[in-house]
């Protein structure tokens, strides 16, 4: 039997190859819109990718259903319920996949989406009838569970998920391996994921605190109030994978410093994906800061642009312009106006304009304090539990202007959680027009009571 697990570091997505290499064939779930990976390794196993199979229609990343049919031919397969108006098979709850002596069961398991199913792997090798291994999907993480907001009613989609849970996933036995869709990271799950690659059945229903309730409505409640905002841009994914298939990408186009000028004037978003320290030390004027070297970019980068805005990357070089529209594109967004060709040091070479924002460390705002305005930006549920005593709040992806109740003629501190979020809401509310902003760095609010310094609750 084949099995490969294939990790989308910065999305926190899983995708899998599965198959037969005596019979010759594999199927891919799941796949990522850069498909080079999965011919790669069919390649070297030796097998051909006949078929594709979809958990659900997704709605963090776009998928590679479409690029992964034009170059192998294979068959895509999804749950009847998702909708699909591409070509593919569509199958029902109970359905099986043959790949040799390999089996693969669907177990429809809605909640996250109406159509979400589980794969359950039958190895005929090891046991004609008994599955020893699950595809969750977006239902059951390691050490968490899917948000059950992106499709349906929230209420309807947890009590769904509860009973896909306790009615099928968890009739599975204690030690068959769980193998998720996502890990640590993604925007599907909550703040519990784990950032391992997979689990079991009994170490889940042992150690995942969401499936210690076993009380139905205490379980929608306590999933209801875990919730965080919805992505922006979900629906767009959903609307790109449910519909006619994507084979091609996009070009991104290599920019001097005067173009990328003419296209800020003509209102292009330039996104600035080197580390903070060096946006901080000088940026393009009107730039957001979205660090390509941390994980979640393509998350982030999907809730400060917009389908409809045009893109433009500015890096260390070409390389990270072309890489960060590789990751644009994972997330729905394809007009992408291109990169500074040679990166901020052509910018600088030509000695055109710079703005620079100043880094505090934490351990400095408290005597600083009463000549600031201090900028908490982490979610609501952050602030509520513990904020700095008159500190203003905006959540980072809700900064659209000016936050309310700021002066922009006077300094305004940022701060988040450690920092990271920070960065990113710092350059944007120096794009929305405040004079001098302080990027909070070394720590952020917990540290801040942890050095012994008032917060307030509520």
């Amino acid at each position: 039997m084949i099995f490969r697990q294939l990790i989308h570091d910065d999305l926190g997505c899983a995708s899998y190859l599965i198959g037969d290499q005596d019979a010759g064939v594999a199927a891919v779930v799941d796949p990522k819109i850069d498909v080079d990976a999965y011919l790669r390794l069919a390649r070297f196993l030796g097998v051909a990718i006949d078929h594709v199979l979809e958990t659900h229609t997704h709605a963090d990343h776009v998928s590679g259903h479409g690029r992964l049919r034009a170059a192998t031919g294979a068959t895509i397969h999804v749950h009847r319920e998702a909708g699909a108006t591409y070509e593919h098979e569509p199958f029902d709850d109970g359905w099986e996949l043959r790949l040799g002596e390999v089996r693969v069961r669907a177990v429809h398991t809605p909640g996250h989406r109406p159509e979400h199913t589980a794969f359950a792997l039958i190895d005929g090798h090891r046991d004609a009838d008994r599955a020893w291994a699950v595809l969750t999907g977006d239902t059951l993480f390691v050490g968490d569970l899917a948000r059950p907001d992106l499709a349906i009613e929230p209420e309807d989609g947890a009590r769904a998920i509860f009973r896909s849970l306790h009615e099928r996933l968890l009739t599975l036995a204690d030690d068959t391996e769980v193998w998720p869709g996502h890990l640590g990271g993604s925007m599907c799950g909550g703040p519990g994921m784990d950032l391992k690659v997979s689990s079991t059945i009994g170490f889940e229903r042992a150690h995942n605190p969401a499936l210690a309730e076993r009380d139905e409505d205490r379980f929608v409640a306590n999933a209801l109030a875990r919730l965080g905002p919805q992505p922006p841009n979900f629906e767009n994914i959903v609307a790109l994978n449910r519909g006619e298939l994507l084979t091609v990408g996009v070009e991104v186009l290599p920019l001097a410093p005067r173009q990328v000028e003419q296209r800020r004037a003509a209102g292009a978003l330039l996104v600035d994906v080197r580390t903070d320290q060096q946006f901080d030390d000088a940026h393009i004027p009107g730039a957001v800061c979205n660090p390509m070297l941390t994980a979640g970019f393509g998350s982030k980068l999907a809730w400060i642009g917009d389908p409809e805005l045009e893109l433009v990357f500015v890096g260390r070089d070409d390389e990270d312009g072309r890489r960060a529209a590789r990751l644009a594109l994972s997330v729905g967004l394809r007009r992408l106006g291109g990169y500074l060709h040679g990166g901020m040091t052509s910018w600088r070479q030509e000695k055109r304009e710079i703005e620079r924002v100043e880094r505090m460390p934490l351990e400095e705002l408290p005597q600083h304090a009463a000549l600031v305005q201090i900028l908490d930006v982490r979610e609501r549920s952050e602030y509520d539990a513990g904020h700095i005593p008159g500190s203003a709040f905006t959540p980072w992806h809700d900064i659209d202007g000016l936050p309310d109740g700021l002066d922009p003629q006077r300094p305004v501190a940022v701060v988040c959680g450690s920092g990271q979020r920070a960065a990113t809401a710092a350059s944007l509310v120096l794009r929305a027009g405040a004079r001098e902003v302080i990027h909070v760095v070394d720590g952020g609010v917990p540290k801040w009571g942890r050095l012994g310094h008032p917060l307030e609750t509520g």
